[in-house]
């Protein structure tokens, strides 16, 4: 489908994971973007089974973690010679892997990174090694505040004349460590002024085209950064990391076992952390097949949105109305793009149309849905932002917003968005539904 074309979202379900997980689908030319919450969970129970007779003795622990040592000092010195001791010089499959591992890394501007037993007991011990589940630690310079933690599996194994090694890993035994961008074939780095993009290259891509579409995302999320902050404000780190699988399916594992995302252009993520708290790091995710198909106003709009999903934090905010969180998100995204309305709210100006005139901005319910009806939802939110921003300025719908995020309150009690509207407004929730139904039959009309 050529980029400028208009998109039709599969039927899409959110996925609840540690907390409110979001998933926003734009069905207009900008094709679709949104948030979730990433499913790493390092504190989650290993899968265990049962020792084997004639399994190896177990390590101590201490010399496995003397050898991940070595293997984290290697990282950070980029010391590849040092990185490949630790490992099995007869498994010449898992060897190759993790020099390609090496090397993607080396790419990468880490500033921490760390890997050490998170049990003592195995996760398996058969007679092709012991393997253990351990904690992985890193930080990107320059983008990450705090470590971020994950979960994988190594397995051990002791070889004659070269002592303990690792020779593998938990895939042999049905265990999957925390997807990694760096994890799959070889990576592309590219950095911009405020961004990092991480990139798998796919087989039968080509090169030169491949670096300069790299480029032009960095190059959107710097401006996007600014546009963000002109309407946010600066109480966010202003840089972003963008991933950028290589296939759908990896895309769906970063972001937390999705399934559909093929007409999902983008979406926000919380990176790893400790016990699931979400409390990492804001990733933004790119599907290739989707956000391929975009034009130049569509991949604007995409991250835009995404980047104010990342300020305002969010893909954690389990109490804002969802129709501000999305409504901003495509209000800056769209700001300024030269998008018409009724381009950009034809699924709503349908419904309308068709006499299905909703009775309010969407709530929490109405983005659980699919087809056209979701993609109205977005727009209903959209222009409820859009109408607050014109007729009391950007300032105050930010403030609504933020206003919003602190009051008491469970998700989707309405008297959380009522008080936010007298509070900020002036206005309660009636007199703002009826404020927006005519704000927008004029708009749509």
């Amino acid at each position: 489908m050529p980029a400028t074309e208009k998109a039709t979202p599969r039927a899409t379900t959110p996925v609840v994971l540690a907390g409110l997980v979001g998933l926003a689908i734009v069905a207009d030319l900008v094709t679709a973007a949104g948030y979730l919450t990433s499913r790493a969970d390092p504190g989650r129970p290993a899968a265990r089974s049962e020792p084997v007779a004639g399994a190896l003795p177990a390590p101590s622990a201490a010399t496995v973690n003397s050898l991940l040592q070595r293997r984290s000092r290697a990282v950070l010195a980029r010391d590849r010679a040092a990185f490949l001791a630790t490992v099995d010089p007869s498994g010449q499959a898992f060897r190759a892997g993790q020099s390609v591992l090496f090397d993607n890394l080396a790419k990468v501007p880490l500033t921490n990174w760390k890997e050490s037993l998170a049990d003592t007991r195995p996760a398996v011990a058969a007679d092709d090694g012991w393997t253990a589940r351990l904690r992985l630690a890193y930080r990107i310079r320059g983008f990450d505040r705090r470590d971020l933690v994950y979960t994988e599996y190594l397995t051990f194994d002791r070889r004659r004349g070269a002592g303990w090694v690792i020779s593998g890993d938990g895939a042999a035994h049905g265990l999957r460590d925390d997807p990694q961008i760096w994890s799959g074939g070889d990576l592309t780095v590219v950095r911009g002024r405020r961004s990092l993009v991480l990139a798998e290259d796919g087989a039968g891509q080509n090169a030169h085209a491949r670096t300069a579409e790299l480029h032009d995302i960095a190059g959107r999320l710097d401006d996007g950064a600014g546009i963000v902050s002109g309407v946010v404000g600066d109480r966010w780190s202003r840089h972003v990391v963008a991933l950028v699988p290589a296939t759908e399916q990896k895309a769906e594992a970063m972001a937390g076992d999705m399934r559909n995302l093929g007409d999902i252009a983008a979406l926000a993520t919380i990176t790893g952390d400790a016990g699931g708290r979400a409390t990492g790091e804001d990733r933004v995710v790119i599907t290739p097949t989707a956000f391929g198909r975009l034009n130049a106003i569509g991949r604007h709009v995409v991250l835009t949105h995404e980047l104010v999903h990342v300020a305002m934090g969010g893909a954690r905010d389990a109490r804002t109305p969802m129709w501000l969180i999305e409504g901003l998100a495509d209000y800056v995204g769209y700001k300024d793009a030269g998008v018409a309305t009724k381009a950009a709210g034809r699924e709503l100006a349908d419904l309308i149309a068709g006499g299905d005139m909703p009775s309010a901005p969407p709530g929490r319910a109405d983005f659980a849905g699919s087809g056209d009806r979701l993609s109205a939802a977005y727009e209903e939110a959209w222009l409820a932002c859009r109408m607050i921003a014109e007729r009391y300025g950007e300032d105050t719908l930010v403030r609504l917003y933020r206003t919003a995020e602190a009051e008491p309150g469970e998700a989707g009690d309405p008297r959380v968005e009522d008080r936010a509207l007298r509070t900020v407004l002036g206005v309660g929730a009636s007199g703002f539904d009826e404020q927006w139904r005519a704000y927008v039959r004029k708009e749509l009309a």
